[in-house]
């Protein structure tokens, strides 16, 4: 018993380092997204969308040009 323990700790081993070495190039960490665009939030509905795509009034974005003339929304709960 403790032979084949031995055996599949060795072949497990063997396995692992073949995976490591193999390709070690195509395992490099990203650096980041470089199409991730900022996200912002939308003071009406809390949408979050792109801020290329939203509409701000001062310090406040929205999602569309109703919201933004709704302007933010009350919160009463």
């Amino acid at each position: 018993m403790l032979r084949l323990l031995f055996w599949i700790a060795v072949i497990a081993a063997a396995v692992w380092l073949w995976r490591k070495f193999k390709n070690p190039a195509a395992r490099q960490p990203r650096t980041g997204e470089p199409n991730a665009a900022l996200m912002v939030r939308c003071a009406h509905c809390g949408v979050h969308v792109p801020q290329d795509r939203a509409l701000s009034s001062g310090q406040q974005w929205y999602c569309t040009q109703a919201h933004l003339q709704q302007g933010p929304k009350s919160i009463q709960r």
